[in-house]
C-alpha cells in the first residue's frame, strides 16, 4: 500500500514537472512571435525611400522602375570588342544619390540604349586590386558614387564626372560621340548632314 502510494505520487510529480517543461518551451515560442507580430503594427510602412542611405532592392528595378539595365545586355568586353560606346554608372544600392540618379540613367537608356552600350557597375562587384588594366572596370572607378564615365568607339574617356550631373551634360557628350546635331539647333537625335559638317571643318 505504501509503494503504491509513493509511486502514485511519483507520477504527480513527474506529470507536473513535464507540463511545466512544456508550458515553458511554449512561452520561450510564443512570446518573441507576439513579439515579431507586434513590431508589424508599430513599425513604419516603408523603411527606407528615395532621401536615404538605407537598402531596399536595386536602385533601377525600384526607383527607376526600369530592370533591363541589370544586368545590362552586353558587358563591358564584349561591348568594347563591338567598338561600341560605352556608358559606365558606377552606383551602390544603398546611396540615396544613386537612387536619384538611377532616372537619369533609365533616360540615357531611352535615348541611347540601341547605340551605346549602358552598363551600371555595383561597387562591390568590383575586385580590389593594387592595379587594373583599361580592360577591367576598377581602371575607371574613381571612388566616389555615383560616378559617369564615358568611353567612344575607340575606347578613349570622352566623358569622366561624379555625382547627379544633370542628363543635359552627359547628352551634349554622347551627341558629340554620334556626331548629332547640338541641342540648341535639334532636340530630336539627329544626324548632321554632310554639308553642315563641312561647313563646320571650313568655318
Amino acid at each position: 500500500m505504501i509503494f503504491a502510494a509513493l509511486k502514485q505520487k511519483n507520477i504527480v510529480r513527474f506529470t507536473i514537472s513535464k507540463i511545466k517543461n512544456i508550458l515553458t518551451r511554449s512561452t520561450l515560442l510564443i512570446i518573441p512571435l507576439c513579439l515579431i507580430s507586434l513590431s508589424w503594427i508599430w513599425s513604419p510602412a516603408a523603411l527606407a525611400g528615395i532621401d536615404d542611405d538605407r537598402y531596399d532592392g536595386n536602385v533601377y528595378v525600384v526607383y527607376a522602375g526600369n530592370g533591363s539595365l541589370v544586368p545590362p545586355p552586353l558587358d563591358f568586353a564584349e561591348s568594347r570588342s563591338r567598338e561600341m560606346p560605352i556608358i559606365l554608372v558606377y552606383y551602390v544600392d544603398d546611396s540615396s544619390d544613386c537612387k536619384k540618379f538611377s532616372i537619369v540613367v533609365s533616360r540615357m537608356q531611352k535615348f541611347y540604349g540601341r547605340a551605346a552600350s549602358i552598363i551600371p557597375v555595383t561597387v562591390d562587384s568590383i575586385p580590389l586590386k593594387a592595379n587594373y588594366s583599361p580592360e577591367e572596370l576598377g581602371y575607371y572607378y574613381q571612388g566616389f558614387v555615383p560616378q559617369t564615365v564615358i568611353l567612344d568607339q575607340k575606347g578613349k574617356v570622352v566623358f569622366d564626372e561624379q555625382g547627379q550631373i544633370p542628363y543635359e551634360e552627359i547628352d551634349d557628350t554622347l551627341r558629340e560621340v554620334f556626331d548629332l546635331l547640338p541641342r540648341s539647333e535639334s532636340v530630336e537625335l539627329k544626324r548632321r548632314s554632310f554639308n553642315e559638317f563641312n561647313y563646320e571643318l571650313v568655318d
